[in-house]
């Protein structure tokens, strides 16, 4: 079995889109602190390895991240293949939840997923992400509105959150 992937060169950074048996299952920052992590819960979730190749659903997630980042495109309409713990694909799923041009917090998440306590485990998962944008994990800020970690770094963090406010032409 092959998780092909791509490389997307992107105004805001590189990214790796990966797909299997026609679903996306990776649309991830290239050079993340934990690429060789991310990669490896993929692979060994899909007991699949990673092969450079082109998909109608890559050629897709492409087209609709164009348009995003054209401000053209506020929902992602791509079949998803969240690989991760039940309790990591519940807080992705949660993240499929905050809006476009909206934020959320670390708690705030916790308590979509019914645990007010797991404040550092949902932040953990929201880390783990490795389909970054189209599950948007960019839109979890910390509770006092200040910008916390990002695997793709706090500048495109900034960058992707002004887009969706409608202030990409300052950033």
């Amino acid at each position: 079995m092959s998780i092909y992937i791509q490389y997307l060169k992107t105004p805001y950074g590189e990214l790796v889109l990966g797909s299997f048996d026609e679903q996306l299952c990776l649309c991830d920052w290239r050079y993340r602190k934990m690429r060789s992590t991310v990669d490896g819960r993929i692979a060994r979730g899909l007991n699949a390895e990673f092969i450079e190749g082109e998909t109608a659903v890559l050629s897709e997630t492409k087209r609709q991240l164009d348009e995003y980042f054209r401000a053209e495109r506020k929902r992602f309409e791509l079949p998803l293949l969240l690989v991760g713990s039940d309790f990591q694909k519940r807080v992705w799923d949660a993240l499929l939840g905050v809006a476009y041009g909206e934020t959320s917090s670390y708690l705030g998440l916790a308590e979509k997923v019914g645990n007010k306590s797991a404040v550092r485990a949902v932040a953990s998962a929201n880390g783990a992400n490795a389909i970054s944008i189209i599950v948007p994990c960019h839109r979890i800020i910390g509770s006092k509105g200040e910008l916390v970690g990002y695997a793709g770094g706090l500048r495109a963090k900034e960058r992707l959150l002004a887009l969706e406010c409608g202030l990409f032409a300052l950033v």
